[in-house]
């Protein structure tokens, strides 16, 4: 990634709009609809992937369809202060958290955690809570999504191994 300062107009901000709405769109598509060629729209591209702004491409999925069908919000209190790269070492040992942020208020760390049914959950929550410096958790189950076509109603991994065939 490059770190210069790239400069950023409404044309840029319509290609991202577009990329954003549909990743697949192509440049002579998006061109046609702003009024650039699919080459101007390439270099744009470019130069927004080059500079950071794009950081890449992906595909949402329905998260039932990959055998995650219990999805939850955990609150993570720890003992003292337990620095963000340590919290991330954790997080990271468990596929099932989906996003972990750190946060104000409270908690000291917001993860979103995907399970194949409760008990999984359950099994989940088991591991976060052997961490040594991890003091509760409080968690919320998600029963539905108000917006169905945000990028938290997706999924971006595979099921665990074990996970039942939906097909």
């Amino acid at each position: 990634m490059n770190s210069r300062t790239a400069p950023f107009d409404e044309l840029d901000r319509k290609i991202i709009t577009a990329l954003m709405a549909n990743a697949r769109t192509s440049f002579n598509e998006i061109g046609a609809a702003i009024g650039l060629s699919s080459t101007a729209v390439k270099r744009r591209v470019d130069r927004l992937r080059d500079t950071g702004v794009i950081t890449g491409f992906t595909a949402t999925v329905k998260p039932s369809a990959l055998g995650w069908r219990t999805e939850a919000y955990v609150e993570v209190y720890c003992e003292g202060a337990a620095p963000p790269r340590r919290l991330a070492e954790v997080v990271r040992n468990h596929p099932e958290i989906t996003a972990a942020m750190t946060v104000t208020g409270g908690a000291d760390a917001l993860l979103h955690v995907r399970a194949r049914d409760v008990e999984h959950f359950e099994e989940v929550l088991e591991r976060i809570r052997t961490e040594p410096f991890i003091r509760k958790t409080i968690s919320v189950m998600v029963l539905s999504h108000l917006i169905p076509e945000s990028p938290e109603a997706g999924a971006s991994q595979p099921a665990p191994e074990g996970a039942p065939d939906v097909r």
